[in-house]
């Protein structure tokens, strides 16, 4: 059994309001040396794999086909190997 542990981000060329709006509030907060906000999203899918290619390879296809728009985002993850 694998725990993908997948972080979301937009390109660094598209714009990400969301972060813009959290890095001002941040500013008008008081909190100096803030140079940029990106804010994205993180995901856990556990699955049943029988190795760490297999794994890997589906992934990237779940990754791929639904849980990343990959024209305008960015993903990374890490596998982890859970007790089933």
């Amino acid at each position: 059994m694998w725990r993908a542990e997948i972080k979301v981000l937009l390109k660094p060329s598209i714009l990400d309001p969301q972060g813009q709006a959290a890095e001002k509030a941040l500013a008008t907060m008081g909190y100096t040396g803030v140079d940029r906000v990106r804010v994205g999203k993180y995901l856990e899918v556990t699955f049943n794999a029988p190795d760490r290619t297999a794994a890997e390879a589906k992934v990237q296809e779940l990754c791929n086909r639904l849980l990343v728009n990959t024209v305008i985002e960015d993903y990374t993850y890490h596998l982890v190997e859970v007790a089933p």
